[in-house]
């Protein structure tokens, strides 16, 4: 029997357009409200991920944390689709990202991450969640 995830938190780049765009694209379609966002940039991120994972800011981090405790570290292509997994609905079709191997996802993601500020801006400083959004933001 699985246990349950008590915490979904995705780990991003503040400044970044398009890893902004994630976050406004999954906070709009989590209706269930189980995942907390937190910028790499942030004191909670170095607590739970330390400098290694927040110094790459290139790099998406999904943090599930079971009823247990034990901890379950997604990076880049595969933060992406076990996100979208979590989104339910037409998103959970995100399975069929699975059958293209890790390398081939992780390269594909790669161009994306490495040309992100190019392609979708970045930002002066990290994103400022909303009133009603702040519950969801993991900042200190």
């Amino acid at each position: 029997m699985k246990t349950p995830i008590e915490r979904r938190v995705l780990f991003f780049d503040g400044v970044c357009g398009l890893c902004n765009s994630l976050v406004d694209f999954a906070l709009k379609r989590d209706h269930k409200q189980r995942l907390l966002f937190s910028p790499l940039q942030s004191a909670y991120a170095t607590q739970e991920l330390g400098e290694k994972l927040t110094q790459n800011l290139s790099t998406v981090v999904l943090l599930e944390i079971d009823s247990q405790g034990r901890r379950r570290l997604s990076l880049r292509s595969q933060a992406v689709l076990r996100l979208l997994s979590h989104l339910g609905g037409i998103y959970r079709l995100a399975v069929l990202g699975w059958l293209i191997p890790r390398p081939i996802r992780d390269w594909m993601y790669g161009i994306a991450a490495n040309r992100r500020y190019r392609w979708f801006g970045k930002k002066d400083s990290c994103r400022i969640p909303t009133p009603a959004e702040r519950a969801r933001f993991l900042i200190e």
